[in-house]
């Protein structure tokens, strides 16, 4: 039996291995087409290290198609949006972790059930509700509309956190005399530094990738963001994958740059957050 444990082992590594490289084969396509030239997108057989790779597909991309203007929109967008959630959310956490009161219970459960439902089933309803307080065609409306489609999840993921903290730290602050404000402000949220970073990473992901909402509500194209933006990329006998794909990678920058600076919080806000509370 023992002699199996190795093998075992190398069968795990293998189709470790094996699912990497599905999941990293769309990745590594899209950058080698944004380094060929249009001539050679389509070409047979594909080639994954292009003979003459050009940065012409990166030029065209950041100066053609007021991409500029669409950039800061995304920027603009799922920056403000990430604030708010994860401002607003942390609080519904620390008053749903620390604080009895009455249809406690039925106010999370009904928070969770938000997250369950899926996105486009809502779609129709919230467009009306959108319309009606003035919210379509508008940045701030994406920002608002962002924000509160986030606020679930980020609130079960850091009710975990707060829940997990020691009681006796909040009873000494309140003995002290600290306020409920000064208790969140002051000791729960440096304490919850990882599931703050963990959230922020989610909300701003999921503001900055949103493609359905923004094509639906946003009809001058000067408010564009980048996910909608990107399918200007075209010419009248297809669409330019080069440019597409080169486009997608700068898009994908803000991203990358916001999980190097929070990522040693990440991946155990995660797991915290969601199995603790």
């Amino acid at each position: 039996m023992r002699a199996l444990v190795p093998s075992t082992r190398w069968v795990a590594f293998g189709l470790a291995i094996a699912f990497a490289l599905v999941m990293l084969a769309p990745f590594a396509l899209m950058v080698s087409t944004a380094f060929k030239p249009y001539a050679y997108v389509l070409e047979i057989p594909p080639k994954l290290i292009p003979d003459a790779p050009t940065m012409d597909n990166f030029v065209n991309a950041i100066t053609t198609n007021d991409f500029g203007r669409y950039f800061l929109n995304s920027v603009f967008v799922a920056t403000l949006s990430t604030i708010a959630s994860v401002t607003l959310a942390s609080m519904l956490a620390f008053v749903f972790a620390r604080y009895e009161f009455p249809g406690r219970r039925v106010l999370f459960a009904a928070l969770l059930f938000t997250i369950m439902v899926p996105g486009l089933v809502l779609l129709i309803p919230q467009f009306v509700l959108a319309r009606n307080l003035g919210l379509l065609n508008s940045l701030w409306g994406l920002i608002i509309v962002y924000s509160v489609l986030n606020m679930g999840l980020n609130t079960f993921l850091l009710r975990g956190f707060f829940a997990a903290m020691p009681k006796e730290i909040f009873d000494a602050a309140e003995v002290d005399g600290a306020s409920a404000w000064r208790i969140y402000r002051s000791i729960a949220m440096p304490l919850a530094k990882p599931g703050l970073a963990t959230v922020t990473i989610f909300s701003f992901l999921a503001a900055w990738d949103e493609f359905t909402w923004a094509i639906v509500t946003i009809s001058d194209r000067e408010l564009y963001t980048l996910p909608v933006a990107i399918r200007l990329f075209q010419r009248a006998n297809g669409t330019e994958w080069g440019l597409v794909f080169a486009a997608s990678l700068i898009a994908l920058m803000p991203v990358l740059v916001l999980f190097v600076v929070l990522q040693r919080h990440v991946v155990n806000g995660a797991f915290q957050g969601a199995t603790k509370g």
